[in-house]
């Protein structure tokens, strides 16, 4: 599972980043469908992610500093790059 977590980290933090892409083309170019579908796939792996972390936190018995820090990186621009660079980088796989 910590495997399926980091790749889930990666990719919510790749669909995150490209959002700042797709925003200003639905507002300044009126171009709404790149935003449809990267709304769609972020929102997608956000909640993979947020599942991920809470199943994994409650499986390996994660401190709550860990499991809210994990949570939180998710609602900051690069945070899931830096969870899976700092914290689920060093965790054993399952």
């Amino acid at each position: 599972m910590i495997n399926n977590l980091r790749i889930i980290a990666i990719l919510e933090g790749i669909s995150y980043l490209l959002l700042g892409i797709t925003m200003p083309l639905k507002y300044l170019m009126e171009m709404p469908q790149p935003n449809y579908f990267v709304g769609l796939a972020h929102g997608v792996l956000f909640i993979a992610y947020c599942a991920l972390v809470v199943y994994v936190a409650f499986k390996r018995n994660w401190t709550m500093k860990l499991t809210l820090l994990s949570l939180i990186a998710s609602l900051i621009p690069f945070g899931t790059f830096y969870a899976e660079w700092k914290w689920f980088r060093n965790l054993k796989s399952e």
